[in-house]
């Protein structure tokens, strides 16, 4: 960046990292919305700062661009799907899947035929969710390589079901709130699956190859007794909750969760719900699951979200933690350092730019 004086600077300053934390971190795939919400036509959603416009090719295949008629701003949703491309519903121009305005029929062959110009966010459609990766703002990657989940939702092992919400609130209290196994101890005390093991408790981290677990020293398989942040190209969380006989089979109730920012206090919600179960049984759980255990499941949501909207923004400025904390101070670090990293290399790019011109 340039300061007033004219001086290059590419020191990130804490406004900025705040800013772009705010908005979600630059180059990474983010869950954007449930399959189901995309069928014949294309919506609009706002996710990540941007707003969006998701369709569906003839395949079956969904594309995402930024909701912007390069024209005049109209929304792009607005529109008439043509197979990969959209007709802008305000003047006809049309944007295909690459950005591109391949014809304007109020003006054949002006500037704006042919050029790039609307914002790509390739995707991925996998889990029944719809996936998104987004570039930062200086240079689109249009060719990312795609992500790995965890195992539970990559194995064919496992059976999942998504649970979707959308709360009012920062994402980021929704990190903190899984990164703190022991909040299950008190405020999920009611739960048929959580009203076990101690209600004090001493806590380490484990680093991992794609990240670190935050876990209860002495304590396993009793309660939610630890959380596993991982990072693979795809930012998640996963936990386990031990289940009686009576939650049917498949061992464990393993979770991941994921979090998109919609807007400053608005965040889209995605968790799935996984049991290592296979043949019979589980045709047994997934019947079960829906007729029994989702419920159950939707109340200790239900209060997650009840308390963490009712956090005032900022709740957060005059905190005083303890050692049941670390786990949440390590990864609102590793959050601040990567967004750091994101906008010196941003400020270096525009540098080397500035240099070369």
């Amino acid at each position: 960046m340039t300061d007033f004086n004219g001086n290059l600077d590419n020191a990130a300053t804490d406004e900025m990292i705040e800013q772009r934390l705010a908005v979600g971190l630059r180059n990474l795939w983010w869950p954007i919305c449930p399959s189901s919400f995309v069928g014949e036509r294309a919506i609009s959603l706002r996710r990540l700062g941007y707003r969006m416009v998701l369709w569906r090719r003839r395949d079956g295949t969904v594309r995402i661009l930024e909701d912007l008629c390069p024209h005049r701003g109209a929304p792009l949703s607005r529109g008439i799907v043509m197979d990969d491309r959209i007709a802008c519903g305000y003047h006809g121009v049309q944007v295909d899947e690459n950005g591109v305005a391949v014809s304007v029929p109020g003006s054949p062959g002006c500037k704006l035929e042919g050029s790039r110009c609307v914002r790509v966010f390739p995707a991925i459609e996998r889990n029944d969710t719809i996936f998104a990766y987004v570039s930062d703002d200086q240079e689109q990657n249009t060719d990312p390589a795609p992500f790995t989940m965890p195992e539970q939702l990559e194995s064919d092992n496992y059976s999942a079901f998504l649970c979707y919400a959308e709360w009012n609130g920062d994402y980021r209290f929704v990190y903190d709130n899984v990164m703190d196994p022991m909040h299950g101890t008190f405020l999920h005390k009611q739960s048929h699956s959580m009203s076990f093991g101690d209600t004090t408790a001493k806590f380490r981290i484990r680093d991992t190859d794609h990240g670190f677990v935050f876990e209860k020293e002495g304590q396993r398989n009793v309660n939610f007794d630890w959380t596993e942040w991982g990072e693979t190209g795809i930012h998640w969380l996963r936990l386990e909750i031990p289940y009686p006989k009576t939650g049917g089979p498949g061992g464990n109730f393993h979770i991941v969760g994921m979090y998109t920012p919609i807007g400053p206090n608005k965040a889209a919600i995605f968790h799935w719900r996984v049991r290592d179960v296979q043949g019979w049984q589980r045709d047994t759980w997934r019947f079960l699951y829906k007729n029994r255990l989702e419920e159950r499941h939707w109340h200790v949501l239900e209060q997650d979200r009840g308390l963490l909207e009712d956090l005032d923004e900022g709740a957060n400025a005059n905190e005083f933690l303890y050692q049941h904390d670390m786990g949440l101070v390590r990864l609102r670090r590793r959050l601040r350092n990567l967004a750091t990293e994101q906008l010196e290399a941003e400020a270096a790019r525009r540098m080397g730019r500035q240099s070369a011109a």
